[in-house]
């Protein structure tokens, strides 16, 4: 991967694990912009974008996504207000096939306004084409995950294991249906991490060694 071009990385990660955290931390150390499913799904949800809405948007300037993001305010505030509700309302986000193109759009949309980090269920197979890309898998053990929910979510060990379980389900199927690939076939990934002893500062590192590293080849 070029850092001197346009790029996008793309982390796929399990619920639990961290990924999401691991994502923030490397845009931060990249100096870019950092996008996930939650803002992707709540500017969905408020704004009722379809696949030729966008494609409108896009027709009009080039950098239509920035001038998108700023007027509808796009940042924490809308992210926070659809995580507040993301883990339990999880079986609404496995909708139809032009909800998946909806996302894909808007996804494609934020790597061309600029470099970016974006974490989602299906980054791997939506940025198979680009090309400046990584594909990250970040993956946590059962006790880890539960752990961290239990913490994130002020759950009971029982809950938050069913929960994971429940929605690891409902995310496999999601992936399956609608990209034909399995989110947890490591020939869809660059680079796959297991956080099992390590944190999330170290899993950025890592990834940041391994883009220095393809700088050199």
């Amino acid at each position: 991967m070029n850092l001197k071009e346009k790029f996008v990385i793309a982390i796929n990660r399990e619920l639990g694990s961290g990924g999401r955290t691991v994502g923030e931390k490397l845009a931060a150390k990249l100096g870019v912009e950092f996008y996930d499913k939650a803002l992707v799904k709540a500017l969905e949800e408020k704004y009722h974008l379809t696949v030729e809405e966008i494609e409108n948007l896009k027709g009009r300037k080039n950098n239509w996504w920035s001038d998108f993001s700023r007027v509808v305010s796009v940042g924490e505030t809308m992210r926070n207000q659809y995580y507040s509700v993301a883990v339990g309302d999880e079986p609404k986000l496995v909708t139809t096939q032009q909800i998946f193109k909806v996302e894909k759009e808007m996804l494609l949309a934020m790597a061309e306004n600029g470099s970016c980090v974006i974490t989602g269920r299906s980054g791997f197979f939506v940025f198979r084409h680009h090309p400046n890309h990584i594909n990250v898998l970040i993956q946590a053990p059962m006790e880890k995950r539960i752990q961290r929910l239990m913490k994130k979510q002020n759950m009971s060990a029982e809950e938050a294991e069913k929960t994971i379980r429940r929605i690891d389900k409902m995310r496999d199927n999601y992936v399956t249906k609608y990209t034909g690939e399995s989110r947890y076939d490591t020939r869809n990934y660059d680079l796959v991490i297991n956080m099992a002893s390590i944190n999330e500062d170290d899993a950025a590192a890592l990834i940041m060694q391994y883009i220095e590293d393809s700088q050199k080849q």
